[in-house]
């Protein structure tokens, strides 16, 4: 399955199935999970690439062995507007990160690694769940080192009805290996593109090939579901929508990630600026202090002018507005 071409990038909500059905229908679904636990054992489910047996539950890179740990699994109602609705989006936060990012706003959960082992069962469970509570999409966030327990979750809760909108939200640190595994499962992936030049990845995420995976990435991401389509009620329903976090000083490089969205992606890349940057993590004066400080409006409104020279026109929240 392609993303079609489209002279909108609207959809009726009637002509719209999760991507993920037909894989089920066919029985590819399963066997996507079948290969993707399998290459648990010598894993190189993300760019790290750290070959730790995770299958017999040895902690890779991520800290992470056989079993995905979960943070915390509820309706979202603090994200973009067409993904939270009036019901909310049903997140499942993933605990540890295969980045280290020193500004960390979720320290406890990335890092820390807050939550418990969760099994395929009680993961399929908690997709359910959300969709009992009128969800509108299974929101599933920092899944980059546990997309084989997600697709191992997955069969199970279609099987017992599952028939949300399923999205990736990713730091954009994926490996191509995971993405080719996820097409035709993920309807709309939410990727991070944080930082463009590798030294400033390599000082702020522990990453210096950061840039280079999530250029990749994002072009994978977009072969396969194109720009967001939305429903008639605002929705998500397939695409790319990406975030970029506005750094003090333009650390993150906004001007030249703004011109890959357009250039190597599409003018109609749905873009979220994002202006909540502030001191989190390790950062402090002492340490990192030319990001100990929140960014300013002027800032901010730069971002916004180089997106929109970059020839961007599709954003989500503020923007919207302007």
């Amino acid at each position: 399955m392609r993303a079609p071409e489209r002279s909108s990038l609207t959809v009726h909500s009637r002509d719209f199935e999760p991507a993920c059905l037909a894989l089920h229908r066919s029985g590819e679904l399963a066997e996507r999970a079948r290969r993707a636990v399998e290459g648990l054992e010598q894993c190189t489910a993300c760019p790290r690439r750290c070959g730790a047996d995770r299958l017999a539950d040895e902690p890779g890179t991520c800290r992470v062995g056989r079993h995905a740990i979960v943070s915390s699994h509820f309706p979202h109602h603090g994200e973009e507007d067409c993904l939270r609705g009036r019901r909310g989006s049903g997140t499942i936060f993933f605990s540890m990160c295969n980045l280290a990012c020193v500004f960390c706003q979720n320290w406890e959960i990335s890092h820390a690694g807050e939550g418990r082992a969760v099994e395929a069962a009680g993961l399929a469970a908690m997709m359910l769940e959300l969709q009992g509570a009128g969800c509108h999409n299974i929101n599933f966030v920092t899944p980059e080192h546990v997309v084989p327990q997600v697709l191992e979750a997955l069969p199970l809760a279609v099987a017992q009805g599952l028939r949300l909108p399923l999205v990736y939200n990713t730091s954009g640190y994926d490996a191509l290996d995971s993405l080719r595994l996820l097409d035709c499962v993920v309807d709309v992936y939410m990727p991070d593109f944080k930082m463009w030049d590798p030294q400033a990845a390599e000082r702020y995420l522990g990453a210096a090939d950061y840039p280079e995976a999530a250029r990749r990435a994002l072009k994978e991401m977009h072969r396969q579901v194109g720009p967001l389509v939305l429903d008639e009620h605002g929705l998500a329903r397939r695409g790319v929508l990406v975030r970029h976090l506005v750094m003090p000083g333009g650390l993150a490089g906004t001007r030249e990630v703004c011109e890959f969205f357009a250039r190597e992606l599409s003018p109609d890349t749905y873009v979220n600026l994002m202006a909540q940057y502030h001191p989190a993590g390790r950062v402090s004066p002492r340490e990192f202090g030319e990001i100990a400080r929140r960014i300013t409006d002027e800032e901010y409104a730069e971002a916004f002018a180089l997106a929109r020279a970059a020839g961007l026109h599709r954003f989500d929240g503020v923007f919207k507005r302007n």
